[in-house]
């Protein structure tokens, strides 16, 4: 790997994060200019790095202004969630007899992790570690990898309706209906751990803000 390379693909790390952080906020605009001085590179790898977040849509190109950090709508959220809701009930159902009792031992104790965030980012881990092993249950890698790009897209829609609400006293409700999910599964009762999942993925709601 070349330098550049490597230098680019830590250039967009880093403006992710900063993104996830909130160091830069929706609507911001930021140049190559100001990347250059922050990071003490030459222009080629930070612009390789903004075309490549553009290419993610965290970024968009502004002609003679800069890049703008795009904020994210509950439409967009709303989207994701619908295509989510599709995708995880779908393969739920055709593969819930499949799953092992091994596999369900580790869904049961990614829900137990799930209760004991002491941050936020700790907690959105945990619910997406718990979505993908669902995911994984089915052993289809094309819908595991569309699952894990919708999830980086909703990681950013977290950060930006929930930054300043997080309380690990008091933790969120949106992984209430996974104990439903497995208990249902457990039963052999796939239309209700359906019904469950999709309960599941509706609580986003509870974590979006006003």
């Amino acid at each position: 790997m070349s330098r550049d390379r490597s230098l680019k693909d830590s250039i967009y790390d880093s403006v992710l994060e900063g993104v996830l952080n909130y160091e830069f906020r929706p609507n911001q605009i930021l140049t190559e200019k100001e990347l250059v001085a922050k990071y003490g590179c030459s222009k080629s790898p930070v612009r390789e790095a903004l075309l490549s977040l553009c290419n993610d849509r965290v970024l968009r190109s502004i002609p003679r202004c800069g890049y703008e950090v795009i904020r994210l709508t509950m439409e967009d959220v709303e989207q994701i969630q619908d295509f989510r809701r599709v995708l995880e009930c779908g393969i739920l159902r055709s593969c819930y007899k499949k799953i092992t009792p091994r596999q369900m031992e580790r869904l049961r104790a990614l829900d137990r992790d799930c209760s004991g965030s002491r941050n936020m980012w700790e907690h959105w881990e945990q619910i997406t570690a718990f979505h993908l092993q669902l995911m994984i249950c089915s052993q289809n890698q094309y819908a595991y990898t569309q699952l894990q790009r919708a999830m980086a897209v909703l990681r950013r829609a977290y950060a930006q309706f929930y930054w300043d609400r997080w309380d690990a006293t008091s933790p969120p409700l949106d992984t209430r209906n996974h104990q439903k999910v497995l208990d249902f599964l457990e039963a052999g009762d796939i239309d209700r751990a359906t019904q469950a999942l999709e309960d599941d993925l509706n609580d986003f709601g509870e974590v979006k803000g006003p």
